[in-house]
């Protein structure tokens, strides 16, 4: 790794790790930045999950299940140091990348995955509990509450009257307007 690669700015980079291994690499990573103090060069670590629904003897059943088996994705500062801690938990392979320059994700990958493109925090009319109308989508023309705002994946839980019984949704950002 050489000294041209580093730039102050944290990224998401891919860890390829054994099948398995994820949550204990993530959780052994995260010990490890706190006991060497290294929390301002490490921003998050994610094994991404997504639930999945199951109807077995016809019962619902929901488990969560790793969308990338093998990988976890750290959002870091890369220097010499944080490079060498990462390379060297146990249960990691390496980085996703050429030999030992770990190479980060795209923003369009990050955007894909629902990740945050950029540390910049989205400021939206609305807080939680405000009223708001849906102006695209499936749900345009309906009227909600905000219930929680994401300013990550830039979307909002919102709760709306459907066949007279109250459901929430999510929405994105731009398919919403405040009502006055």
């Amino acid at each position: 790794m050489s000294q041209k690669d580093y730039d102050n700015e944290p990224r998401w980079y891919v860890v390829h790790t054994y099948s398995g291994y994820e949550n204990k690499v993530k959780t052994d990573l995260e010990k490890t930045i706190k006991n060497r103090e290294l929390e301002e060069y490490f921003f998050d670590i994610v094994v991404p999950m997504e639930e999945q629904i199951e109807i077995k003897d016809g019962k619902r059943k929901s488990n969560l299940k790793k969308v990338f088996p093998g990988y976890v994705l750290v959002k870091m500062i890369v220097t010499e140091q944080t490079w060498y801690i990462v390379r060297n938990t146990r249960g990691v392979t390496g980085f996703v990348g050429s030999g030992t320059d770990p190479i980060p994700l795209t923003e369009a990958e990050i955007r894909k995955m629902g990740f945050d493109v950029t540390a910049q925090a989205v400021n939206v009319n609305f807080d939680v509990n405000d009223e708001v109308r849906v102006m695209a989508g499936p749900f345009e023309g309906y009227t909600g509450t905000v219930m929680e705002i994401n300013k990550e994946k830039h979307i909002i839980k919102a709760s709306i009257s459907m066949f007279g019984r109250e459901t929430p949704v999510e929405l994105d950002f731009t398919d919403v307007e405040k009502l006055k």
